[in-house]
């Protein structure tokens, strides 16, 4: 990492190139690459270190480091998006740093670590929920990801798990990611609500794709019961 790049930026921001430089593992980094097909803007730096640099650098510094994160260096992004969940921000303020960084998604991984950081949504959810609804009627593959994740996250419950199928039901994007978060919600709202769960895959709104990897990643389960998992089996799909 040249040292140009720090001539002009907060302590904040040097701080965390620096520790970002110190903790980078180059094998790390090369399998990291092989999970995250069509990026190579790696430093090799483990998600619990880069978390523990999002938290220290929120509570120092938000804004500078949210004005001078390089957005093309993938852990700068995700440290960048994880600091959302662990600044002192504002209802308003937050909701306006998740628009801008949404935007930015780029990656399944980045957009799921960061989803996990944003437990502020387990509060206000009326107003949360509403935020990721108009995502997840967005065109855009990692904005689609973006709510699904969020959701299953924070709002799979008693109040929302009928919106939350209804959504998944309504979603149409040919992404890979969009179909595998899709899949990955409707085996959460199974493992929590497995009546209204199946009783929603037996309507087939979702494509032949996403309906038997929900299927398959229900029964991978540990927490559904073999008699379940051999009924489930019964209501995949033989597409032509």
């Amino acid at each position: 990492m040249s040292e140009n790049r720090n001539d002009r930026v907060s302590a904040v921001t040097r701080w965390v190139r620096e520790e970002l430089e110190k903790n980078a593992d180059p094998t790390y980094r090369e399998f990291h690459r092989s999970l995250v097909p069509g990026l190579d803007n790696f430093l090799g730096i483990r998600v619990p270190k880069l978390r523990e640099i999002s938290r220290k650098a929120a509570r120092e510094d938000y804004w500078s480091f949210t004005r001078e994160a390089d957005r093309k260096i993938y852990e700068e992004l995700m440290i960048r998006g994880m600091m959302i969940g662990y600044a002192r921000l504002s209802k308003e303020e937050r909701r306006r740093e998740l628009e801008e960084f949404v935007a930015c998604i780029d990656n399944w991984a980045v957009c799921d670590c960061c989803c996990s950081t944003y437990k502020f949504m387990k509060k206000d959810q009326e107003e949360w929920f509403a935020f990721l609804k108009t995502y997840a009627a967005s065109g855009k593959e990692y904005e689609i990801r973006f709510a699904l994740v969020a959701m299953l996250d924070y709002f799979i419950n008693e109040e929302y798990i009928d919106q939350v199928l209804e959504i998944l039901g309504q979603v149409r994007h040919e992404g890979y990611y969009v179909k595998m978060a899709a899949a990955w919600a409707v085996s959460i709202c199974y493992v929590k609500f497995p009546e209204k769960t199946e009783g929603f895959l037996k309507k087939d709104l979702l494509d032949d794709f996403t309906h038997n990897k929900s299927i398959q990643k229900i029964r991978e389960s540990y927490r559904v019961s073999k008699e379940d998992k051999e009924r489930l089996k019964t209501l995949r799909r033989n597409p032509d």
